[in-house]
């Protein structure tokens, strides 16, 4: 017997983070949580499973039209035509209170209810799956203690969707303990939720697939849903199922060594050869990249961000072609400590350095730079971090790149 075991789908979630930028692929990218689970029934098709779980967040919301629920419901009737059922179970995102449009589904979904846990009979595979929906967004109780005994002589699975413990970046939605799980006398527990692929240690196989398809810059590498496979009442086997259509990556590097903006670009293109190695050839990557380290080019790379950023465009062009894009470049650098110089130019810094820690000063200049600020279009802020700065009244920074770029101009002119 084998099933497959996926969760966090976000049908038609957009992707964060991508501003506003002409150069990305809109096409791939505006449709990449339906290709993923497209790719995902075509991997049931193909493996003749026999069955699929889903556990929870099938949707992003509530629709805005009707069109996500009949993809999904084309999307099962080929499950329907081939003789697989689904078990879906509704987690904070797609809850009973979220969800205000429904449409008919085929007779081969099964649906957890929400107001008590539920469980559905596979007497064909001798399996008992047992879940209960999120009736609300908000879920707080522990579900998973009023999950029913197992039934006897069946394999039994628990469907749950959970932060479970120590999961600090996710939500605590329907907390329990792993020892809670593993004690219940199920089989497998298939839970859903946090999106990162995990399997638990010990003898009750715990997992977590992760979501189906990365949605920004921190859901990177690879994602998909897990293959289980079972025999005499155990798990054999829990294979990874990639089934993305596009993966995320972020890239540091370090320029201190760089005593040129074309020994920066350079350090780019060999940095960027690992990357294409490793990524598949048919599947985009969108790459965030990091510029960081302590250089006398900091003011250089501050003062022609723009420009850096249609080099870095022009290198990804040349050399990776339509795999990889740029979702944002950011500039960490810092300026070197200056212990040389001469007097005027560390009065000068020290100077610089003083007025951008008087407050006064700092509400003088972003007041100053406010009409700029109020004509700017807001997508500007997802390429040109002075934006965000400014918006959220962070200032150090702000102050702290110019002193930078005027101490440059300085010695280049000296």
């Amino acid at each position: 017997m084998r099933f497959i075991h996926a969760a966090d789908i976000h049908l038609d979630s957009p992707l964060r983070g991508l501003g506003s930028s002409e150069d990305l692929p809109v096409d791939i990218l505006r449709g990449a949580s339906r290709a993923a689970f497209t790719r995902l029934v075509e991997e049931a098709l193909a493996l003749e499973v026999d069955f699929l779980v889903i556990a929870g967040d099938l949707y992003d919301g509530d629709w805005k039209d009707h069109n996500t629920g009949i993809y999904f419901a084309r999307q099962m009737g080929r499950l329907r035509n081939a003789g697989i059922p689904v078990y879906v179970l509704h987690g904070n995102h797609d809850a009973e209170s979220v969800m205000t449009r429904r449409l008919s589904l085929p007779d081969n979904v099964h649906v957890f209810r929400s107001n008590k846990p539920s469980t559905f009979i596979l007497e064909e595979h001798r399996v008992a799956l047992h879940g209960r929906s999120f009736p609300q967004a908000a879920v707080t109780e522990n579900l998973a203690a009023g999950y029913p005994e197992p039934v006897a002589g069946h394999f039994n699975i628990g469907v749950l969707h959970t932060a479970l413990e120590g999961n600090a970046e996710h939500a605590t939605y329907a907390p329990c303990s792993l020892e809670q799980l593993q004690a219940r006398g199920y089989q497998y527990w298939a839970l859903g939720h946090v999106h990162e692929f995990r399997i638990f240690p010990g003898q009750v196989p715990v997992v977590f697939p992760g979501n189906l398809q990365g949605r920004h810059i921190r859901e990177q590498g690879l994602k998909g849903a897990v293959l289980v496979s079972c025999g005499d009442g155990a798990v054999e086997s829990i294979e990874r199922l990639e089934v993305d259509v596009l993966r995320w990556h972020g890239l540091r590097l370090d320029v201190s060594a760089c005593a040129s903006r074309a020994e920066v670009l350079s350090r780019i293109r060999g940095a960027l050869e690992p990357v294409l190695r490793e990524q598949a050839a048919e599947k985009p990557c969108v790459l965030r990249l990091h510029i960081d380290g302590e250089t006398p080019l900091h003011g250089e790379l501050i003062g022609m961000q723009g420009q850096l950023r249609a080099d870095v465009l022009a290198i990804l062009a040349a050399t990776a072609g339509e795999r990889l894009w740029l979702e944002k470049l950011r500039i960490n650098t810092r300026p070197p400590r200056r212990g040389r110089g001469g007097v005027d130019a560390d009065d000068l810094a020290a100077l610089l350095a003083e007025a951008a820690a008087d407050p006064a000063f700092q509400a003088e200049i972003r007041e100053g730079l406010r009409p700029l600020l109020d004509r700017a279009p807001y997508e500007l802020s997802d390429q040109v971090s002075v934006f965000t700065d400014l918006r959220e009244g962070r200032m150090d920074a702000l102050l702290d790149d110019a002193a930078a770029a005027v101490l440059d101009r300085l010695e280049r002119e000296a």
